[in-house]
């Protein structure tokens, strides 16, 4: 884990910028389709690119958009969640 912790960090603003254009794909999306969007893929992707954001912040020790990246994972647990019907 330490390996590839040294790579993300190496690569990070990459990997920042890859975690930003999935977040914006994913509220385009969603604001492009309204109601048509593809609510379960948009809630997973954004997931995962909090997950990603948030590996980011931590190894940078930045803690406040660790905290908003790990909040954001939550929401985004929620989100499949509800979109899965498993939650009402």
């Amino acid at each position: 884990m330490t390996q590839i912790n040294a790579f993300v960090l190496k690569n990070v603003r990459t990997f920042e910028m890859i975690g930003v254009i999935m977040r914006i794909f994913s509220f385009s999306l969603v604001s492009w389709l309204g109601p048509a969007s593809p609510f379960m893929f948009v809630w997973i992707f954004n997931t995962i690119d909090a997950i990603l954001l948030s590996w980011c912040a931590i190894l940078k020790k930045d803690q406040a958009y660790s905290l908003l990246n790990i909040f954001w994972i939550l929401v985004g647990v929620v989100g499949i969640l509800r979109a899965g019907n498993l939650l009402h």
